[in-house]
C-alpha cells in the first residue's frame, strides 16, 4: 500500500478548469474515526458550489486548495480507537457534512477518514456507483419532507422532479401518503410517473395557476413561481437558499441545510438496495476526469447522476 492517495483538488475558486489530479498522503484515523477506501462518489450541484466559490455564502472561511464531495460508497479500511460500530472490510455509504465541517474532507479522493456518525451499511446487493448516488440527495429530501410534516392525503407540488432530489422525494412522499404533483423535464414525464406520481406537471406550467397544494418542496429551486403555487397557511421548502418569496402571504418557509443522520440513511440505503427507492445513472467518470463531469452537471439535461469512480 502506497503512502499517499490520488484526490481531485479545486486549486483555485473558478471555472471546471481549476479541478485538478494531486497526491494527497494516505489518510489514518483518529480517535473515533474510520477510514474508508472510497470506490465511487457522486457528483453533485453543491459540489459545483464549492468549486466556484458560490458555496462562501455558507462557508465564508473556505479557502482553496481542498477536495470536494459530499457523496460517497467504499469500504472500511482501517479503524480508530474507540469505534465499535464498524470493521475492516464493511462496506459503507456515507454522506460527508462538507459545508459544516468547512471542506476539511472530501469524496473526490481514493480514501478519508470520516466519523462513523457520515455513514451507514451498504447491502450487498447495492452496488458502488449507485450506492454513492444515496445519501445526499435521499437524507436531503427525507429532511424535507419531515419538516412538511404533511398529513396523508395532502397535496405536495415537487419541482425538480427528473432529479435526484425531487425524483427520491416523490417516491418517499408517495409512500408517506401524500398526492404528489411532480414537475419534470420535456422528455421525462415517463420516468416521473414511474415513480408514482399522481399527476406529472409540464416545467413549462405556470405553477401559480395550479390548484393551490397544502405544500412545496422546491427541489431546483425556481423560487416565487413555486411558492406561488402554496395554498395561505401552506409550507414551503426550498433546497436552496432563495429571497423572500413569501411577499406577505401566510407561508411557513424553509431552506434547511441537510444534516448527518445515520439511522435514516441506513433505512434509505436498505430501500434503494431493495428496489423500493430508485435512482439514476447517467455516466461513471474517473476521478481523473472530474473537471469533465463538473462540465457535464453544469451544462444540465442529463438524466441522471454522474458517478466518479477510482478504477486506476
Amino acid at each position: 500500500m502506497t503512502s499517499t492517495i490520488r484526490v481531485c483538488e479545486v486549486t483555485d475558486f473558478g471555472g471546471p478548469e481549476v479541478l485538478r489530479a494531486g497526491e494527497r498522503p494516505r489518510p489514518l484515523p483518529g480517535r473515533g474515526e474510520v477510514v474508508v477506501r472510497i470506490a465511487a462518489a457522486n457528483v453533485n450541484p453543491t459540489d459545483l458550489s464549492a468549486r466556484s466559490g458560490a458555496v462562501r455564502r455558507r462557508a465564508p472561511n473556505l479557502r482553496p486548495p481542498f477536495v470536494p464531495g459530499w457523496d460517497l460508497a467504499g469500504m472500511v479500511s482501517d479503524v480508530g480507537e474507540g469505534v465499535s460500530r464498524y470493521a475492516v472490510g464493511d462496506r459503507v455509504v456515507g454522506m460527508i457534512p462538507w459545508v459544516r465541517i468547512g471542506g476539511r474532507v472530501g469524496a473526490y479522493a481514493e480514501a478519508a477518514a470520516v466519523d462513523p456518525d457520515w455513514l451507514a451499511p451498504r447491502p450487498d446487493d447495492l452496488d458502488e456507483v449507485t450506492g454513492a448516488t444515496v445519501p445526499l440527495n435521499t437524507l436531503t429530501a427525507r429532511q424535507a419532507l419531515d419538516l412538511i410534516a404533511a398529513p396523508r392525503g395532502a397535496t405536495l407540488l415537487v419541482t425538480g422532479a427528473s432529479g435526484a432530489v425531487g425524483g427520491f422525494a416523490t417516491q418517499l412522499a408517495v409512500e408517506d401518503g401524500l398526492r404528489v404533483l411532480a414537475v419534470a423535464s420535456d422528455g421525462d414525464e415517463d420516468w416521473v410517473a414511474s415513480l408514482g406520481a399522481a399527476e406529472v406537471v409540464s416545467r413549462a406550467s405556470d405553477l401559480a395557476r395550479l390548484h393551490p397544494v397544502d405544500a412545496v418542496l422546491d427541489a431546483v429551486p425556481v423560487g416565487g413561481a413555486a411558492a406561488a403555487a402554496a395554498r395561505d397557511g401552506g409550507v414551503v421548502v426550498f433546497t436552496r437558499r432563495v429571497g423572500d418569496v413569501a411577499g406577505g402571504r401566510d407561508l411557513k418557509v424553509h431552506s434547511p441545510l441537510v444534516h448527518t443522520d445515520p439511522v435514516a440513511l441506513a433505512s434509505l440505503t436498505r430501500m434503494a438496495a431493495s428496489g423500493a427507492l430508485r435512482t439514476r445513472v447517467n455516466r461513471t467518470l474517473d476521478l481523473v476526469d472530474a473537471a469533465e463531469a463538473h462540465r457535464l452537471v453544469e451544462r444540465g439535461a442529463l438524466r441522471g447522476k454522474v458517478v466518479l469512480t477510482m478504477n486506476s
